[in-house]
């Protein structure tokens, strides 16, 4: 990752302009299945980034921060770095559907976390660790990303296609403790300011009742 503040300061001004109140929600989404916790596995640059923005939302119960796409050995900070493991950084997030669903999730992914018309980077962070993905955990869910992929598309919502890539889960490896809630835990480490909390920031500004009415406890 970047750590120098005015490449964080490059990578913010870097997201896409796209995201505007009238950002479409989902034509289909996954269908309710009672009460039962469900998990999504997104990857969209830097996992603090990520991880900031979706642990504040209403619905979302927990966060971690970690690597899909490789292997169980590579699934370290240090060689995930190297670009060349397979891994991205890549959040799980753990959410109740019976207060935001898995389409929700999508439409902030596209809207806030992240550029997803960007190949293999976001703003002043270049790599595949870096690339933009959704790895589903089922066909359902498959099904729902892909329809929404191409709805923004074919909308043109974005100045250039997304690049997203959509691929099925195999595992989900944590990522070294220091790097779980590290924006709450760093607030004033020069990539969370200029970099995190623009992102967060828009969220709220964006979509306020998608924000938790109470602080996520540390």
């Amino acid at each position: 990752m970047i750590k120098q503040l005015m490449l964080a300061m490059t990578a913010a001004a870097g997201l896409s302009a796209a995201a505007t109140p009238e950002f479409p929600d989902p034509a289909i989404d996954v269908k309710p299945r009672g009460p039962a916790k469900q998990t999504a596995v997104l990857a969209g640059g830097c996992f603090w980034c990520t991880e900031a923005v979706f642990e504040i939302m209403e619905g979302v119960d927990d966060v971690v921060s970690g690597y899909s796409g490789g292997t169980k050995e590579t699934a370290k900070y240090d060689i995930v770095s190297t670009g060349r493991t397979g891994h991205a950084e890549a959040i799980i997030i753990t959410f109740d559907p019976t207060k935001t669903s898995y389409g929700q999730l999508l439409k902030i992914f596209f809207s806030v976390a992240h550029d997803p018309t960007t190949l293999n980077r976001q703003g002043a962070d270049v790599g595949p660790q870096y690339r933009s993905a959704i790895f589903y955990v089922d066909d359902e869910q498959k099904q729902v990303a892909e329809a929404y992929i191409k709805q923004l598309n074919d909308a043109g919502v974005f100045k250039k296609p997304i690049v997203t890539q959509v691929a099925k889960l195999d595992k989900f490896y944590s990522a070294e403790a220091y790097h779980q809630d590290y924006a709450r835990a760093n607030p004033s480490q020069p990539y969370i300011v200029g970099v995190s909390d623009p992102k967060v920031e828009k969220l709220k500004k964006l979509y306020p009742g998608c924000v938790r009415k109470k602080p996520k406890k540390s």
